[in-house]
């Protein structure tokens, strides 16, 4: 979170200080009222004879009278004062975890916007290359066509794929619904990892899949989804030469375990907790060079807890992240 301006801070201490001070000047007057009120007294009370000597007066009822007076009115004023006080401070607290959160969901709009213009515009530029291309040189070499060619399929299944998780996310939030099938999550993650290997070709990836992985029941296409984000994930974050580690195996009678771990840059702890979050990513969007539009590791999240699953993120030893999944078997 950004922080505030010097000036708020500046203002906030004069607050608490004004309070401060207004509250010892009341002390003060109550005080000095209290003196006037004992003066008063024991002056009526030697004019009416009621007492012998000065210092007979503070054994009298009515000096008592007073003294309890002027100790409650005391204890009142700092009662306020501190009441005042606890109120500003808890006003200032809510304001500012307001103002931080609000800061925080323009921060992430912000870069979701220049993050998707960025997928957006690179897929549609090479796409127009490939076209212009073909447009004029009509006669270009079978292999340099079938190359160009490739490279616009490419290009569109980048686009499908974003505007799938644009639309995936979109659902999740309101009308998503689970079309459950049996699936053999097994087939699911060498499926993934036989393509990630293809799209990033430094990719150095490594599958362990227990025998007798017993199917699971759930929606295919969310779950592909979530195989294909994490495992995508470990080769983006991991350049330039990607180890990814992933394991399949029973965790019991009822549950399956899948885990990736990665070789990657990490994620520090203070950003465990937010990268579920629609939109986050970690870093900031003008200095990052790793594409992506902060929608993985949200779609991964929220389709697993649709599942009755669980995921958990840690570190990796020496470095980088490990994710496992777990996942019912019914």
């Amino acid at each position: 979170m950004r922080r505030l301006p010097p000036i708020s801070y500046a203002i906030i201490a004069y607050m608490l200080l004004a309070f401060g001070w207004w509250c010892i000047l009341l002390l003060r007057k109550n005080e000095e009222a209290h003196i006037a009120r004992v003066d008063k007294l024991a002056i009526e009370l030697a004019v009416q004879k009621r007492i012998d000597q000065p210092a007979d007066f503070r054994l009298t009822e009515n000096y008592a009278q007073l003294t309890e007076r002027f100790e409650r009115q005391q204890r009142m004023i700092l009662g306020e004062a501190l009441l005042l006080v606890l109120s500003l401070v808890g006003g200032i607290y809510l304001l500012f975890r307001h103002l931080g959160k609000e800061i925080s969901t323009a921060e992430q709009q912000r870069n979701f916007l220049l993050s998707i213009t960025h997928e957006l515009k690179s897929p549609l530029a090479g796409i127009r290359l490939i076209l212009e291309t073909f447009q004029r040189r009509r006669e270009l070499k079978p292999e340099i066509q079938e190359k160009l060619a490739t490279n616009a399929l490419a290009e569109t299944d980048r686009l499908t794929a974003l505007v799938n998780d644009l639309l995936l996310s979109a659902k999740l939030e309101s009308m998503y619904q689970l079309n459950r099938e049996p699936i053999d999550f097994g087939a699911l993650v060498q499926d993934a990892a036989d393509r990630v290997v293809m799209k990033y070709k430094g990719a150095n990836v490594h599958v362990d899949i227990e025998p007798d992985i017993p199917p699971i029941t759930g929606d295919r296409p969310g779950l592909t989804s979530v195989v294909v984000n994490l495992l995508e994930n470990a080769a983006k974050y991991s350049q330039p030469s990607p180890i990814i580690h992933t394991t399949l195996q029973k965790g019991g009678e009822s549950e399956i375990v899948w885990t990736v771990k990665d070789n990657g840059m990490g994620i520090p702890d203070r950003e465990k907790n937010r990268v579920w979050s629609k939109f986050y990513r970690v870093g900031n969007e003008d200095t990052r060079s790793t594409k992506g539009t902060g929608l993985g590791l949200f779609i991964v999240r929220q389709i697993i807890d649709k599942h009755d699953g669980q995921i958990e993120l840690t570190d990796n030893q020496p470095r980088g992240t490990v994710f496992r999944v777990y996942l019912p078997v019914n």
